[in-house]
């Protein structure tokens, strides 16, 4: 293994959360209309398919303690960004629907590997009191690998097959990457029965709350992660190039979700789950108006990606202050909720764009996200700041 700095943790880690999430897990919808097209994919079964990755992640996030705990930090980063490859690769080939949806299966489950091994080798690697920063610079990897997809769409603007062929040879090198770096044993750890045995009931409860609205915002997102681009082709005419830019506002905007812990600080809580999900109700209703609007477009998805990011790094940052005493076991249900709602809201999506097309389903998706920010000002209001502090 080679000596990494905290500085090179943060640039490996944020490129294999980049690949794992930005392209194998996220872009996909990027590539839906053109798939959809040489496949024959109806709305609906679109809408299942989008729904495989989230549902392979939650049963791989699951197992990864136990994958990291056999194979090791080097070696389970190694089979993360390597089923990224497989999967990409997969659906790169795919002939039919069926062997397209088994490469997006495959997607899910090196996402739901990357994120604790990454975690875990931040742990190894990095000093205390660097951890916080270097793991939120990982974390902003999923916007990098998003807005990585722009270029990609510009070259193979419709030979999504191609693109797909490019992205598995980035997986091949962040594989590489790790084989070289990262440790290959993780450091023996404290057990993990003192973290539990601390964990009061009301942490449950607010761990409980927090994946409730968690859960709530992944079926909003769905909608937008599978079907917006499918929207301004399909529904408004854009051409597939210009998803591109699309994609590239949503990466751009997504860094924003860095500031999610400086947000919590300056407003609360309450107020600032508030504005995430508002900011990501609008860009549905946005997209909901003119989806033909190139500009408006524009807007909606960088509003997009401010929202989701800034959400998701609200969840993760609320979580390790609830649980203050495990913080790494905080996140995890959290992260599961959102990530189980993807699975109910792309079907469900594509349902709707099915039955009653884009502009409705997107309008009743935002909908729903204004009522979980009124659910979620409401629940975080039940405990004052002291509480919130003493947990």
């Amino acid at each position: 293994m080679k000596s990494l700095t905290p500085l090179g943790m943060a640039a490996l880690g944020s490129g294999i959360i980049g690949i794992t999430y930005g392209l194998a897990r996220f872009v996909f919808g990027l590539f839906l209309p053109s798939m959809r097209e040489e496949l024959t994919i109806t709305p609906t079964m679109a809408g299942v398919i989008g729904a495989l990755p989230f549902l392979s992640f939650v049963f791989a996030i699951l197992a990864a303690p136990w994958v990291t705990r056999g194979l090791g930090i080097r070696n389970t980063a190694v089979a993360a960004a390597g089923l990224a490859g497989i999967g990409m690769l997969t659906i790169a080939q795919a002939p039919t629907s069926l062997v397209l949806a088994s490469g997006v299966l495959i997607c899910g489950i090196s996402t739901g590997l990357s994120s604790p091994v990454m975690a875990q080798s931040v742990y190894r690697v990095v000093p205390s009191g660097l951890r916080g920063r270097v793991n939120a610079v990982i974390n902003a990897g999923t916007s990098l690998g998003i807005a990585l997809a722009m270029p990609a769409v510009l070259i193979w603007a419709e030979a999504w097959r191609s693109a797909y062929v490019a992205f598995t040879a980035l997986a091949a090198l962040g594989a590489l990457a790790a084989l070289v770096y990262l440790p290959r044993d993780e450091r023996p750890a404290t057990s993990s029965s003192s973290h539990k045995a601390s964990i009061s009931r009301e942490q449950w409860v607010g761990i409980g709350q927090l994946s409730t609205l968690a859960g709530l915002m992944g079926v909003v997102s769905a909608a937008y992660w599978v079907f917006a681009p499918d929207a301004v082709i399909t529904a408004g005419g854009l051409a597939s190039s210009q998803t591109a830019w699309m994609w590239l506002a949503v990466g751009l905007g997504g860094l924003a979700g860095g500031g999610a812990g400086d947000l919590i600080t300056r407003f609360g809580p309450a107020l600032s789950h508030v504005i995430g999900l508002t900011v990501m109700s609008a860009s549905l209703a946005l997209l909901a108006i003119d989806p033909g609007h190139f500009p408006l477009a524009l807007a909606s998805a960088a509003l997009f990606g401010v929202g989701y990011m800034t959400l998701t790094g609200f969840y993760l940052v609320r979580s390790t202050q609830i649980m203050a005493e495990a913080p790494a076991l905080g996140p995890v249900l959290p992260l599961l909720a959102t990530s189980t709602g993807q699975v109910a809201g792309s079907p469900l999506a594509g349902w709707l764009v099915g039955s009653q097309g884009h502009a409705v389903t997107f309008v009743l998706f935002a909908t729903l996200g204004l009522a979980a920010a009124l659910l979620g000002s409401w629940l975080l209001h039940s405990r004052d700041t002291a509480d919130w502090h003493a947990l």
